[in-house]
């Protein structure tokens, strides 16, 4: 322009920048050796929820960062304050600051849950610079914000949910965590796709990544540990939601499997780990004729595409006409399986419902091949000890060392001539 837009002077321009940094110099950072961090190491706070405990490793790690996330109406924000009333009978102080309800709100909910203690704080603000300064004088054992999506800070201009506020505003509220000790919890909000809205970094930044998934006709809640820096991941709790909150299950199998019909056609039993945890899962398929060009393909709780090659291998190496047939598949409780461990349960459930020959009390576990095969899984001996643990002795599977072939465990269940 030739000039100072602002004073009208028409000086050149002058760079300071880099004189600037070169005469600067930071301060240093500071350090520890190994055996001082050690010995200034916390021990776990017991949450008093066993499933709790179990999927974060133990408890709580004081400053820790836990990040929660489900799908709207799961029962995060019940759980988390069960937590809170878990800790407050442990004497422990709990502050819950929730920018989607008042405290009136949270107040209501805590008394149907039979939650009543003065070692509980409640705030309503989406303020985050009030929050960790509140925390900061109060200094509670455990801190939960509901949600990460709906606080801010004033700095940004943009509103709260946006990139630049959950990454801002987490960054606080972690700085605040790792000063004081203090144990966080934030809830986050799912995506449609069930990822956790805000940007990807929100993840690498906490210690503990947790989701809650259940189904909904049945009250079943699965917290499944995605990422843990303190314990091992993929392990699971499991609750049910009933009219005085979340209630733990210590016997999922138990649960899953009840109301089981094994008389009847298309339904076998999965023998299913999840980190230290055996747990018996019934699968359910049902075949039925179309007239739809493209026949329909319903799949819940099972990965689709795995599904859909299980399916092909058994029409090209069993000779199943499943071409012009709908097929659905679930995992009945809402139970959600990974593993491609289920395989031959899958082919046997579907292969039993296209015959319509009941299988009886059956429990199948191996992954299929694209050539027919069926390979042995890892953890076979927990899922054996589980089976022998509600009396399932009827079995299909591979042995370590002697592929089976997908044919000939058809024909063991009876569903094809040997």
């Amino acid at each position: 322009m030739g000039f100072c837009p602002q004073c009208g002077s028409g000086e050149p321009l002058v760079e300071l920048g880099e004189a600037a940094g070169k005469s600067a110099r930071a301060t240093p950072a500071t350090a520890v050796t190994l055996s001082e961090a050690r010995e200034g190491s916390y021990e776990r706070i017991a949450t008093g929820l066993s499933e709790v405990d179990r999927v974060l490793g133990g408890g709580l790690v004081p400053g820790s960062v836990v990040l929660l996330g489900g799908e709207p109406g799961v029962g995060k924000s019940t759980l988390l304050l069960q937590l809170a009333g878990a800790l407050a009978a442990q004497d422990r102080d709990a502050l819950v600051a929730s920018a989607e309800e008042s405290v009136e709100q949270v107040a209501m909910r805590a008394g149907r849950l039979g939650i009543a203690s003065e070692r509980i704080t409640l705030v309503s603000d989406d303020d985050v610079d009030a929050i960790v300064s509140l925390a900061a004088d109060t200094r509670p054992e455990l801190l939960i914000v509901d949600s990460i999506q709906t606080v801010g800070v004033p700095e940004i201009a943009s509103a709260p949910g946006g990139v630049a506020q959950v990454r801002e505003s987490a960054a606080r509220l972690i700085r605040l965590a790792k000063e004081t000790g203090i144990a966080l919890v934030l809830v986050g909000h799912v995506t449609k796709d069930g990822g956790l809205a805000g940007p990807k970094i929100l993840e690498h930044m906490v210690d503990v990544v947790l989701y809650m998934e259940g189904d909904p006709d049945r009250g079943f809640r699965v917290l499944r540990s995605n990422k843990n820096r303190f314990g091992a991941t993929h392990t699971s709790g499991m609750f049910e939601m009933g009219s005085d909150g979340l209630v733990e299950v210590d016997d999922p199998s138990k649960v899953f499997l009840q109301g089981w019909e094994a008389d009847v056609a298309g339904t076998v039993v999965y023998p299913a780990v999840e980190g230290r945890r055996s747990v018996l899962v019934e699968i359910q398929a049902l075949v039925v004729p179309t007239s739809l060009v493209q026949p329909r393909r319903s799949i819940r709780g099972l990965d689709t595409a795995r599904v859909n090659q299980v399916i092909a291998v058994l029409q090209r190496h069993c000779g199943l006409p499943l071409h012009d047939k709908e097929v659905y598949v679930n995992v009945v409780g809402g139970w959600r399986l990974e593993e491609p461990g289920c395989d031959l349960a899958v082919a046997l459930a579907v292969a039993s419902s296209a015959a319509d020959i009941p299988l009886g009390r059956l429990a199948a576990w191996g992954e299929i091949g694209l050539a027919g095969e069926v390979r042995s899984i890892p953890m076979e001996a927990r899922r054996i000890e589980e089976l022998d643990r509600m009396g399932l002795t009827r079995r299909i599977a591979p042995t370590t060392g002697e592929p089976l072939r997908l044919r000939e465990a058809l024909a063991r269940a009876g569903l094809l001539p040997t």
